[in-house]
């Protein structure tokens, strides 16, 4: 097997077993590593590439809106934020404007370190509690 054939079973194993709240932290890194690609597209003046890579990274956005639980009070705070990002990507990619792309990415930055303390509070609530049953 090959280390790319192995890497690509390696990152299919990593998805098929994870739990929801980990998927969400892998599309805020992929969201992340799109829009940091995109930049860098920008810059090289490498249009196609950075309209693929913004197209990508809408594609995530568009994901977790689909998958807010709108019976919730937070999904109906998150999805005007993610309904902001996906205009200032459509700006970006339109305008060629980095401070627009940058702006988004510190807003999933931020969302994405959130999501980490909670994934890292629930299990060690999980934790506790099975060390008391």
């Amino acid at each position: 097997m090959t280390a790319k054939k192995a890497y690509q079973t390696y990152q299919n194993n990593a998805v098929n077993t994870a739990s929801g709240g980990e998927l969400t932290l892998m599309l805020y890194n992929g969201c992340m590593k799109f829009i940091k690609q995109a930049i860098k597209d920008m810059n090289d003046h490498n249009y196609e590439a950075k309209n693929t890579n913004i197209q990508k990274a809408q594609n995530i956005i568009q994901e977790l809106m689909i998958t807010l639980d709108m019976e919730v009070e937070i999904s109906k705070q998150m999805m005007p934020l993610y309904e902001f990002m996906q205009f200032q990507l459509k700006e970006a990619n339109i305008k060629n404007d980095i401070a627009k792309l940058e702006e988004v990415l510190d807003f999933v930055k931020e969302f994405r370190d959130t999501w980490k303390q909670v994934i890292i509070k629930n299990r060690q609530q999980q934790y506790a509690q099975g060390a008391r049953v």
